[in-house]
């Protein structure tokens, strides 16, 4: 086969830190595409350009040399808030304005790989109808993973590269720049709970306590995305991507509160970006008493996202046939992996 060189879009997203550590195990040549990027790559064989993905012309002068790429990876986003409708316009424009750039540059490109997400049901505004399936009918728009995915298929039509989308619950990892991540909000919040010496409450709703619930490994979704962009069966198809591990947080919160070695508590609904406004004190002690390094308690969790994600008071679960027949087998023990991923917070003395 001969070499491949990947572009990805969004280079320091929650869902590229992991696809990047794959695709240079596999020996691909990777080129990360970001506003903010590293200044030095300390990784062979992985290189970064600085680009604005809504700046046009700026895209298309910072990709000009991209001659290399085979592939191209997009999992960018528009900034946005918990919860609210995205803004269809930039997210489209972002997309496309690469997407110009790479076909201008690139004469060998032969698979655009899009991240979608679970938002394409709707998940946001109301309870989906579950499992959700790839070909469930869409919802009333705006939703701009639709848009994306149109752009891609009438692009696709006459071109002689192929896509892929996958669409992951809410991505979870050990990823300590990225504040937005259930695995290091319930360590900061099992961090509160002891310094206050109470037990290990559940801050969300009690039919979010019960839900039956999925959510994405990052590891698990970048191995799924390789797969979709190398494997024919494939080609010009969306497919759900979780852990293919249903779980409920009254299951797993007991081994949670054992990790931390607090009490089990009830469930009592808060809004913690409320209610951690007034926690820099209690974090500084926490800080100081575990030797941990030192950042704020909001630069380790996103207060907004938990409620967001712990205010779900519904079944949320994604039906993983597709892609299981098609040939990608993947599975994770979601449980274990929390645990593991909060005991590397640990080792790095981010958490105690």
């Amino acid at each position: 086969m001969s070499a491949k060189t990947a572009l990805i879009a969004g280079a320091t997203g929650a869902a590229s830190k992991r696809l990047i550590e794959l695709l240079l195990e596999d020996s691909w040549c990777v080129i990360g595409l970001s506003r903010h990027p590293p200044e030095v790559s300390k990784l062979p064989g992985l290189s970064y350009i600085r680009g604005d993905l809504l700046d046009q012309e700026g895209c298309a002068r910072a990709l000009a040399g991209a001659k290399s790429v085979t592939h191209l990876f997009y999992t960018a986003r528009a900034e946005f808030g918990e919860g609210g409708v995205e803004d269809v316009r930039e997210n489209v424009a972002m997309l496309r304005n690469v997407l110009d750039a790479v076909e201008a540059a690139a004469p060998n490109l032969r698979h655009v790989h899009l991240v979608e997400g679970q938002k394409w049901y709707d998940v946001r505004l109301r309870p989906p109808r579950t499992p959700t399936r790839e070909d469930d009918p869409r919802h009333m728009p705006p939703n701009f993973y639709y848009d994306q995915e149109d752009l891609l298929r009438s692009r696709q039509e006459d071109r002689h590269w192929t896509w892929s989308a996958s669409r992951p619950h809410f991505i979870y990892d050990f990823s300590p720049e990225r504040p937005r991540n259930i695995v290091s909000t319930i360590g900061a919040w099992a961090a509160m709970c002891s310094e206050h010496r109470l037990p290990l409450d559940f801050p969300g709703t009690p039919a979010c306590y019960s839900a039956l619930m999925e959510i994405t490994d990052a590891t698990q979704l970048a191995r799924a995305i390789v797969w979709m962009a190398t494997s024919e069966k494939a080609q010009n198809q969306a497919y759900n991507v979780t852990d293919s591990c249903q779980f409920r947080w009254q299951w797993l919160w007991p081994r949670i509160a054992a990790h931390f070695s607090l009490p089990l508590g009830e469930v009592r609904p808060l809004k913690l970006a409320d209610w951690m406004k007034d926690k820099d004190p209690a974090w500084e002690r926490i800080a100081q008493r575990h030797s941990l390094v030192r950042h704020a308690h909001r630069d380790i969790a996103l207060w907004a996202f938990a409620d967001f994600f712990w205010g779900l008071d519904y079944d949320n679960v994604a039906d993983t046939t597709k892609i299981r027949l098609h040939g990608f087998h993947g599975v994770v023990d979601t449980g274990d992996q929390i645990i593991k991923h909060l005991q590397r917070y640990r080792d790095s003395r981010l958490l105690p």
